[in-house]
């Protein structure tokens, strides 16, 4: 029987809540709306920001202005967030450090807008516009704030979304260089390990771009006229040396070993006919 009117209780309670909150949202006392929403905000479910939301979203240009504002302004964008709609956090927070440079907030602000853009970096074989936009945020945040709370998980993200693009541009690379194996024109794939070993010096996958430009351009030579095959053999051998020269005892030392034999072996055979001239 006790729990029976228990339960009934806790419906009654629910409903009631339910019709409170229909009421203010439908009527026009804009000071009800906030402390309602404001309620709303502080219980922490994704069910009770949804609902704050409708709020805010009625209330936000009413506020603008007044000295309500601020707090309302970061709940607005941090519900956003909350609700995982990235793209409008992002925008709302970065909205939120222009209007209150000077709040107690705007630390958090920053920290948040920039993990947005972060959020919304796609997989590393998609557009990159977001992730590069979240690494230029992240980097600002973290010059900003030196000793910021969030400054060791800025730089965790950073080095994630530099990942990501290294490995986007490594697998362009290394599509150039299939395409090049298919078509017979190298120069696409050695530009683009050259510029892979320039943009990112300390790369995970550095030691593949200088492989793979020893392996284009060997085969570039190969596929040359002949009036050009050895200058571009020399060229080969000169990556190989630049190669070893970081990589003594690289994962791809094997396979770039067994391709200087190659190249040595084919250059013996200008060698042989400089000797006979």
């Amino acid at each position: 029987m006790k729990q029976t009117l228990f339960f009934v209780f806790c419906i009654s309670i629910m409903l009631t809540s339910c019709g409170n909150y229909q009421r203010v949202l439908k009527g026009d006392d804009n000071a009800a709306k906030f402390k309602v929403a404001d309620s709303l905000y502080q219980l922490d479910s994704k069910g009770k920001y949804r609902k704050a939301l409708k709020l805010m979203e009625q209330i936000v240009p009413v506020y603008r202005g007044k000295p309500q504002a601020e707090k309302l302004m970061f709940m607005y964008a941090n519900t956003f967030y909350e609700l995982e709609d990235y793209f409008l956090a992002g925008y709302q927070f970065e909205r939120f450090e222009t209007s209150y440079p000077k709040s107690d907030s705007v630390e958090v602000a920053a920290y948040k807008s920039a993990k947005s853009y972060y959020e919304l970096s796609p997989r590393y074989s998609l557009e990159q516009k977001d992730t590069y936009k979240g690494l230029e945020k992240l980097q600002v945040f973290v010059n900003k704030y030196p000793n910021s709370q969030y400054r060791e998980e800025a730089n965790v993200l950073v080095k994630e979304l530099r990942e990501k693009l290294e490995k986007k541009d490594i697998e362009v690379a290394d599509q150039y260089l299939l395409i090049a194996n298919q078509v017979g024109s190298y120069k696409p794939a050695i530009e683009s390990y050259e510029n892979f070993i320039s943009d990112h010096p300390g790369s995970i996958y550095r030691e593949d771009a200088f492989y793979g430009r020893i392996d284009a351009a060997y085969n570039r030579a190969l596929s040359s006229v002949p009036q050009v095959v050895e200058e571009r053999l020399i060229t080969a051998k000169g990556y190989y040396n630049q190669y070893i020269k970081y990589y003594k005892v690289g994962a791809r030392r094997e396979d770039a070993d067994a391709l200087l034999l190659e190249i040595n072996k084919r250059l013996s055979v200008y060698e042989v006919t400089t000797t006979e001239n």
